[in-house]
């Protein structure tokens, strides 16, 4: 087994804080004033330690196919966790919730489960019912909301929506032409969930293709959310934290992990006078557990939350 690391990324003035990697058993409490978030994608059914915080964020494909028995595996797991709020989404592989495009297309996936189409009123009501309510389980679907996560602490906004690029007619998939409409509808918030990744941030596949959205890439300096948690690409695993300062983010992968620099005062009074808040930063996490490609082979593991596909800790300054 390769040797634990520890790799830990600071915004500037450390108003952000991203465990990426790090020892489960040691992990720092966080500071007094901050809001710490557990960010998990692509959990594909399994289930995992998580370490405990005061939000957890799932960025989608909570199942393999959606099944209803998929279904309830992964939300007994999801409202038996501690955290106070559960803010989840859909991701390509949970087909149900997709629901006019799977009454056309449930029979393609016969052999596991989906000959007659499976019971949608049952999955939602285990996504929004009142299990799910009385767990603080939150269930977006291209909806907007406000929570507080701790007694007083801020209130925070998020923005969840399940679409991604076409990808062999799965779910929530969609052309090229048909991005910008759907995209232009994100509002501005502090955390912004997708499934799919934006394009050139944290996309690569093992193909070394960049399937991440290009719309969604050039939507993001009008949104500059605190934080945007996406998955689908299980090899991309990792995150970036993009000071707007400095402009676009440009082209960011998972061996790129830097410290980020802290900007002067100087830096930061002449680059807000052409982009904009000179403390506006995005944390940009890439967070599916599925170890696969590269980083799988680097980190020796085979173990869905395991080394280098961890769940990634976010502690933000309220």
């Amino acid at each position: 087994m390769a040797e634990e690391k520890s790799v830990t990324l600071r915004s500037p003035q450390s108003r952000d804080v991203v465990y990426l990697e790090y020892d489960p058993s040691n992990l720092p409490p966080p500071s007094s004033g901050y809001t710490r978030f557990i960010c998990v994608s692509d959990t594909h059914t399994r289930q995992f330690p998580v370490p405990d915080g005061d939000v957890l964020l799932h960025s989608g494909d909570l199942t393999n196919t959606g099944t209803v028995a998929e279904f309830e595996k992964t939300m007994n797991w999801i409202c038996s966790l501690p955290h106070k709020w559960k803010i989840i989404i859909a991701g390509n592989h949970d087909l149900p919730l997709h629901a006019d495009w799977y009454e056309m297309n449930h029979s393609r996936w016969s052999n596991l489960g989906h000959a007659k189409p499976q019971d949608r009123g049952r999955i939602l009501d285990l996504l929004k019912g009142k299990h799910a309510q009385e767990s603080n389980v939150v269930y977006l679907q291209d909806e907007f909301y406000t929570f507080q996560a701790r007694e007083g602490g801020r209130s925070w906004s998020v923005y969840g929506s399940p679409w991604s690029p076409e990808f062999y007619n799965w779910a929530f998939g969609y052309t090229a032409t048909e991005g910008p409409s759907l995209i232009s509808k994100f509002p501005k918030s502090d955390i912004l969930l997708t499934h799919g990744p934006p394009r050139n941030i944290l996309d690569r596949t093992n193909q070394g293709d960049f399937p991440g959205c290009p719309t969604l890439a050039n939507t993001l300096p009008r949104l500059r959310p605190r934080l945007h948690l996406f998955g689908h690409i299980h090899e991309a695993h990792g995150a970036h934290i993009h000071p707007w300062y400095k402009g676009n983010v440009g082209n960011v992968q998972n061996d790129q992990v830097e410290s980020n620099e802290v900007m002067t005062e100087q830096q930061s009074d002449e680059s807000s006078e052409v982009n904009g808040d000179k403390d506006s930063v995005t944390v940009f996490v890439n967070a599916a557990n599925w170890p696969m490609g590269q980083r799988r082979r680097e980190y020796q593991n085979f173990r869905f939350g395991g080394p280098g596909f961890r769940p990634v800790v976010i502690d933000m300054l309220d």
